[in-house]
């Protein structure tokens, strides 16, 4: 479906601006930081109508990260700009696992007590708090691709945990369909969890790819009980009268 939109996009990385505009991409460098914003902020929001915030908080490498400050500068940011809705795009990790793996839909709080889902959860709140633009919040699951997939990542390893755990798993290619469909929709100020809807078992799962793959199987530690969840994305199906395209 080709829409008529113009996008802009921003990359963390000055070198990648050549490469990008070769591909006829209208790019530019921003990247957020604690104390302020590198690069022309203002520019790049400009005469822009919807901005989608997909940003990795990347707490994993840097534990002590504040990513909340580098979000709120860009809140800031945006309350003198043009734009008037923002897309964020986050996580389900903002759900707690729990070993009677709930179905967590849409309206639940999120419960996770995690440094990084409680700045993600933090962020989520002040965006749909701001008075000065429409917000929807999109949850999506794991990602996985045609040249990315997280078996691959599992291949091999042992004593992996929580091999009873359901996979909450989402193709690209819907992460893409779903962001168009709700900007075409005109779909703001809800909030959406977006896996795809079937939720085999991890153990089983991981296995059966590695072997249908070739690659290395994965081994399981069963001296705990499993902890997970299954993400419901009924809501997004019944608002956007969509159809997942990709199984995992």
């Amino acid at each position: 479906m080709e829409l008529d939109y113009i996008i802009k996009g921003s990359t963390t990385s000055k070198h990648k601006i050549n490469e990008l505009d070769k591909q006829g991409l209208d790019v530019q460098y921003i990247k957020l930081n604690a104390h302020q914003i590198e690069g022309d902020i203002g520019t790049f929001l400009k005469d822009c109508d919807t901005l989608i915030i997909n940003v990795p908080p990347g707490l994993r490498s840097n534990p002590e990260k504040n990513h909340v400050a580098e979000i709120s500068h860009l809140i800031k940011a945006i309350e003198i700009s043009d734009i008037k809705k923002v897309l964020y795009v986050g996580s389900i990790s903002v759900f707690k696992d729990k070993d009677d793996m709930p179905v967590i839909n849409s309206n639940i709080i999120p419960n996770n007590t995690a440094n990084t889902a409680k700045q993600l959860i933090a962020i989520e709140k002040k965006l749909l708090q701001n008075k000065n633009f429409k917000t929807t919040i999109l949850r999506f699951g794991g990602l996985f691709g045609d040249n990315r997939h997280p078996a691959k990542h599992l291949s091999g390893k042992k004593d992996i945990s929580n091999p009873e755990a359901p996979i909450n798993l989402i193709h690209q290619q819907d992460c893409i369909a779903i962001i168009a469909s709700i900007i075409n929709s005109n779909l703001w100020n809800v909030t959406l969890n977006a896996c795809y809807p079937d939720h085999p078992v991890k153990m089983y799962y991981y296995k059966n790819y590695c072997i249908q793959h070739n690659l290395p199987i994965p081994t399981f530690d069963h001296s705990e009980k499993s902890e997970g969840k299954i993400i419901d994305s009924s809501e997004l199906v019944r608002l956007l009268k969509y159809s997942f395209k990709q199984a995992p």
